[in-house]
């Protein structure tokens, strides 16, 4: 199971108390653990460690059977939910979707999976998309988050607004005037380090390609440039991959067929051979 926000942990805890009942009360059952990431959504499972917990207990015969309420709890991308699925399956290792009434280890199970979280995907990504949407608005309007626990000379008050580090900001201001007297960044870096100038975690082990990036940092001149990074889109990788795999599996099916109706003309052949084998001896006789 995943919960979002802090008013679904009334929820989560309601969750986890069903499930251990559930579980408890069924002489058939062995209470294996809950594994829950709290506040954790998206499309794909690398920040997920609960789950991640969750696989490798499995993989190392802690689990036999893992219930879970819907399909987009245990998973919102249909080639990651399909992909767990399957290997789970293989380890002899069922999934219960209480909701959709799915068990994975029935035969008629993975194709209602595939339709079913196909849909669970297609929400994840609109959520996504919205997200997405909303940060670009604030970008527009000149409103946005930013860290600064690694912007040197900075930090944020109340409102989200910057504010000068005044205890960093000589560093800052130094490093700036070093690089202009001819300095390079690796000289300046062992200056840091001989005089134990703290940088932002406050250490005094400084990286050359650090100083240059906080050279090349343009909120140092009161400006910001957004979006420099992002996230690919996990959606259609997935369905791209999904693509490429039903395409495989169409050509190892038309492989096999032709193979089929080869051997079957083979064997028609052998025995038009054999036939006429039968009737040249019957001749000869």
């Amino acid at each position: 199971m995943s919960t979002d926000q802090e008013e679904q942990l009334l929820s989560y805890e309601n969750q986890v108390n069903y499930y251990t009942n559930y579980i408890s009360e069924n002489p058939l059952y062995e209470y294996a653990g809950t594994y829950a990431d709290e506040g954790i959504s998206g499309i794909n499972t690398k920040k997920r460690d609960e789950f991640n917990r969750m696989i490798a207990d499995s993989r190392a015969g802690k689990i036999d059977m893992i219930i879970t309420k819907f399909i987009s709890r245990f998973a919102r991308n249909t080639l990651d939910c399909l992909n767990y699925v399957r290997e789970l399956k293989d380890l002899g290792i069922g999934i219960i979707f209480e909701k959709e009434n799915i068990n994975t280890l029935d035969a008629k199970g993975e194709v209602l999976l595939t339709i079913l979280s196909s849909l669970a995907q297609d929400e994840s990504r609109s959520i996504s998309e919205n997200c997405t949407w909303g940060i670009r608005r604030r970008f527009e309007t000149g409103k946005h988050k930013m860290s600064t626990k690694r912007f040197l000379g900075y930090d944020t008050d109340e409102t989200g607004k910057l504010v000068i580090n005044r205890t960093q900001e000589p560093i800052v201001v130094r490093l700036y005037q070093e690089f202009m007297d001819g300095k390079t960044t690796d000289y300046i870096k062992r200056i840091f380090e001989r005089e134990g100038v703290k940088n932002w975690d406050g250490g005094t082990k400084w990286q050359s390609t650090t100083l240059m990036s906080m050279l090349e940092n343009e909120k140092y001149k009161v400006d910001a440039l957004l979006q420099k990074s992002y996230t690919v889109d996990l959606v259609r990788t997935s369905l791209a991959h999904m693509s490429i795999q039903l395409q495989l599996m169409q050509i190892l099916t038309d492989l096999r067929q032709q193979l089929r109706m080869q051997t079957e003309h083979i064997h028609s052949l052998q025995d038009r051979l054999a036939m006429a084998n039968h009737l040249q001896s019957r001749i000869s006789a």
